[in-house]
């Protein structure tokens, strides 16, 4: 059974800094495209971050410069270190796999795998 399990959500003060995990289980996710993407009460799913398996990263805007996504492909785990976090950056976050034939990196549609979510609040 695929699983995207997410992890390292909470509240936090805006300035400061949190790391969100996503390990996946049921198969080797070291081909697929790994993604972040958050949603904010009354807003779509948005586009956050994407790694790709050979190791190229994209990033929304809003938050180019402040965060960075890695993975580990031995512990089958994605990573994104978010700095400098604004009120603005509260939002629900998930994770999602996207298989190597995807067809854009930046939509919810491309990703058939994922996770149940973690909460990131900054206060203000």
């Amino acid at each position: 059974q695929v699983q995207l399990v997410e992890s390292g959500g909470g509240l936090v003060e805006a300035g400061g800094s949190l790391r969100l995990s996503c390990a996946a289980s049921g198969r080797s996710f070291s081909s697929y495209l790994m993604g972040w993407f958050r949603q904010a009460p009354g807003k779509e799913r948005e586009f956050v971050s994407c790694i790709r398996s050979v190791g190229s990263t994209s990033y929304a805007d809003s938050v180019k410069g402040r965060f960075t996504i890695s993975r580990d492909s031995a512990k089958n785990t994605v990573y994104l270190q978010m700095n400098t976090l604004k009120p603005e950056d509260t939002a629900v976050y998930y994770c999602a796999a996207a298989p190597p034939y995807y067809n854009s990196a930046y939509i919810p549609d491309s990703y058939d795998f994922w996770g149940q979510g973690t909460q990131v609040t900054v206060s203000s």
